[in-house]
């Protein structure tokens, strides 16, 4: 997993600030309503995806198995959180992604490249968040955070290749200007912590 993890870190534009960490320890009720949120979100892009590109069969395969895996993750949470008497709510969701999906084009094949590589940065995100977390959580969440690292480093790897193919070559300078957007999103103070967030002071 030290292979994955290194990989997500020279893949990213910076780590996350040491003030999001305070916010998450902090927060951790909120923390965790989010995080089932999150899981349920990437369940959702990965159904849609599967339903508008019917003919692409990779796709399609590495969709179903994320999708299942993301609503696996979401019971996960909501377990620990009826555990922890933690209400499952609605919340409002953070500029991240956003702010992310503000710059796809909207005619494909641009469009499919660049949800893929969103995708995949939000997986890597957080992958490196959770590792960022774990050492200073109670055992059992940093656990299960630690158990989700694989997952998050597979499905980002997933979502990278799937660009690749839909683009039929090398994604590299997409990729680079979604992850200076992606700097700004995470670095710039925000006014409400998410698990998505940039600082909130």
């Amino acid at each position: 997993m030290t292979d994955a993890l290194q990989e997500i870190h020279d893949f990213l534009p910076c780590r996350t600030p040491q003030q999001w960490i305070d916010n998450a320890l902090a927060n951790q009720e909120l923390m965790l309503i989010d995080h089932a949120h999150c899981e349920k979100k990437a369940a959702s892009t990965a159904l849609s995806l599967m339903y508008r590109y019917v003919d692409n069969n990779e796709l399609l395969n590495k969709m179903s198995r994320l999708a299942r895996e993301e609503l696996r993750h979401f019971e996960q949470v909501l377990a620990i959180m009826n555990k922890r008497s933690v209400e499952y709510c609605h919340l409002t969701p953070s500029r991240y992604a956003a702010g992310l999906r503000q710059e796809v084009r909207s005619e494909d094949p641009g469009r499919l490249v660049d949800v893929l590589i969103v995708g995949a940065i939000i997986e890597a995100r957080s992958c490196e968040r959770f590792a960022a977390l774990a050492p200073s959580l109670d055992e059992k969440l940093a656990d299960f955070y630690t158990s989700l690292l694989k997952s998050e480093a597979r499905h980002y790897q997933d979502y990278l290749k799937l660009a690749e193919q839909a683009a039929a070559g090398p994604v590299d300078e997409r990729v680079a200007e979604f992850l200076a957007l992606e700097k700004a999103l995470i670095e710039e103070p925000d006014t409400e912590f998410r698990f998505h967030s940039g600082p909130v002071s």
